[in-house]
């Protein structure tokens, strides 16, 4: 089978297209053709040596973590999976014997870690991560569930956003942000989004974004946040100086997610009004596999649709994460191995 492999650190160039054995089902396992695999800023930071989870030793190495397709082969001791399934892949790899993975939630197992080798024509996998999808949903708009969608979710979540709440996304036109202000609206609330781009606010508008903002200026945005209202959640995948932006803005006793470092991986905020407030500041990666199911029925039901900004073929694999480095998509980035 073909894969695209990183051969080294750096751009769309260190992507290599090679030749592996087709992979065979252990116990509990379960053999996937590809049909979608979604690209993620996760896959990004590793193709740029920017994670720790994968060093010049793993090289060369399949990412991948957002795969659809259909169930080839299934090994030993695999229930309620067989062959010619359509299914979605939680990438959620768990011990499943810590206190955390026994009394929930998963997201803090102790050795929690993420599946890696989707991009690619095949995929083995923990038979027990894979969730049927409906013959009605389409494989580009499921792979664009497991990370980005996922992730916003459990954000919300965690924030406890509702009817009636207002909640503001730095950064609204990335994969995470999109994901946050369509499901946003699946909980029935209003978003603030922003971008440097026009183009891009105004899809983020036709998604239902209820205000857009076009700037990157921290002391604007609070500006502008602030004449539209207080939001009771800041979604911010961002960190850096949006940190700050969002706890000036955020209302009493407001919460914070933060899910990422696309901004900086530090912040630098003010102590004073953040505990006076009664301001909250939360962690969060990814969700959990009953969250993810939930967000296939809602995709199923016609809730959300989320867009797909370009696909590409496996070949393609390179130009794509040069797509997205360059920031100008909008909408998943979505690798069909076999286009």
């Amino acid at each position: 089978m073909r894969v695209a492999a990183f051969t080294d650190f750096g751009d769309g160039d260190a992507v290599e297209i090679q030749e592996r054995d087709d992979p065979e089902p252990g116990p509990g396992e379960a053999v996937v053709d590809v049909e979608a695999c979604s690209i993620n800023r996760h896959d990004l930071w590793i193709l740029q040596g920017d994670s720790a989870m994968v060093t010049g030793g793993a090289l060369p190495f399949v990412s991948g973590l957002d795969a659809a397709g259909y169930v080839s082969e299934v090994g030993e001791d695999v229930r309620g999976v067989e062959a010619g399934d359509r299914v979605l892949l939680c990438p959620n790899q768990t011990c499943g014997t810590c206190e955390f993975c026994r009394e929930g939630p998963e997201t803090l197992c102790e050795q929690f870690m993420l599946y890696h080798g989707a991009l690619a024509e095949r995929a083995s996998v923990d038979a027990s991560r894979l969730i049927p999808l409906p013959d009605g949903v389409d494989f580009r708009e499921a792979a664009a569930l497991p990370t980005a969608y996922l992730t916003a979710w459990r954000m919300l979540k965690v924030a406890d956003v509702g009817p009636t709440d207002l909640v503001f996304v730095p950064g609204a036109t990335g994969g995470v942000g999109v994901a946050a202000v369509q499901l946003a609206a699946v909980r029935g609330a209003d978003a603030i989004g922003t971008s440097t781009s026009e183009r891009k606010l105004d899809r983020l508008s036709e998604l239902g974004c209820e205000h857009t903002i076009r700037s990157a200026d921290t002391d604007e945005l609070v500006r502008e946040v602030r004449s539209i209202g207080s939001p009771d959640a800041v979604v911010n995948h961002l960190a850096g100086d949006f940190t700050q932006v969002g706890l000036e803005v955020m209302k009493r006793g407001g919460t914070m997610v933060i899910c990422g470092r696309t901004a900086g991986p530090t912040s630098e905020f003010k102590v004073a009004p953040f505990f006076l407030r009664h301001e909250r500041i939360v962690g969060s990666t990814m969700g959990t596999q009953p969250e993810l199911e939930t967000l296939v029925d809602l995709l199923a039901d016609g809730a959300f649709e989320p867009p797909v900004g370009e696909t590409y073929s496996l070949e393609e694999t390179g130009r794509a994460f040069d797509d997205m480095s360059e920031r100008d998509a909008f909408g998943k980035l979505v690798v069909e191995p076999d286009r």
